[in-house]
């Protein structure tokens, strides 16, 4: 009950921030120009709006995440409401919770928007969306839910600008590290090629909910690689959370 409440007033908060709607009208824009750009390109239209159309919507949707979940707790203490709500028999892990569910509630509202905006104008040119878009949509969202876990990480020990940084820094990171795999394989055994493992071990690979490329030119995708970009999504995500939460409980606010 108290998860909820937080979530919901969160929520109400968020979905007032006008960098949210100037986001949107960006993406909406962005989608738009991919049906434009689609009528003066010589070849498959239909290709040339989907692989736009989610590109768009995954840039957006991880900016989404990162500039309002960058500011959610440091919001909280900067207008000291932090005291209050910590002074009532709320738990720190409630609170930070609370705040992710609000922010995850908010960012599904704003990508069915956008997602719907996308099926309409997919609609107009083709006149039938495949289910393997709905697919690729999921993965947008499980991909914001970890975005959102890692912005709401960094606003618990930093500034709502050194926060964004990281977050996007990550977001970068998370979708070039497909190519320490490569340099690995270059590597001589030893001290580089075993940095180079740990590395590629560690830092996230967001490359594992991107399925634009087999949407977009029709490849069969097999069913455990459905499974296994779902658990990696949510296994990273609840770690991000647990990082959160321990660091959040040793903040001293006094």
């Amino acid at each position: 009950m108290k998860i909820r409440a937080i979530a919901l007033n969160t929520f109400r908060e968020a979905i007032r921030d006008r960098i949210l709607y100037l986001l949107l009208f960006v993406a909406v824009a962005s989608l738009i120009f991919s049906r434009l750009l689609a009528l003066l390109t010589v070849g498959d239209r239909v290709k040339i709006i989907t692989d736009v159309g989610l590109a768009s919507l995954s840039i957006f949707g991880a900016l989404m995440a990162i500039l309002i979940g960058t500011g959610l707790v440091y919001k909280e203490i900067d207008k000291k409401t932090i005291y209050t709500l910590l002074a009532k028999p709320i738990h720190r892990w409630q609170f930070l919770l609370g705040k992710f569910f609000g922010l995850i509630l908010t960012l599904f509202v704003m990508l069915f928007l956008m997602s719907l905006i996308f099926i309409v104008i997919l609609l107009l040119h083709s006149g039938l969306v495949e289910w393997g878009m709905f697919v690729a949509l999921a993965f947008i969202f499980l991909e914001m839910c970890l975005i959102t876990a890692v912005a709401l990480l960094f606003s618990c020990f930093s500034t709502p600008i050194l926060s964004t940084i990281f977050s996007l820094a990550f977001y970068v990171i998370g979708h070039v590290s497909w190519g320490l795999e490569t340099l690995i394989g270059k590597l001589e055994s030893g001290f580089s090629r075993t940095l180079a493992r740990v590395l590629y071990t560690l830092i996230p690979d967001l490359e594992n909910f991107n399925f634009k490329t087999e949407i977009v030119h029709h490849l069969p995708i097999p069913p455990q690689v459905f499974l296994w970009a779902t658990l990696y999504g949510l296994c990273y995500t609840a770690f991000v959370l647990a990082l959160a939460v321990l660091v959040f409980r040793r903040r001293d606010f006094i």
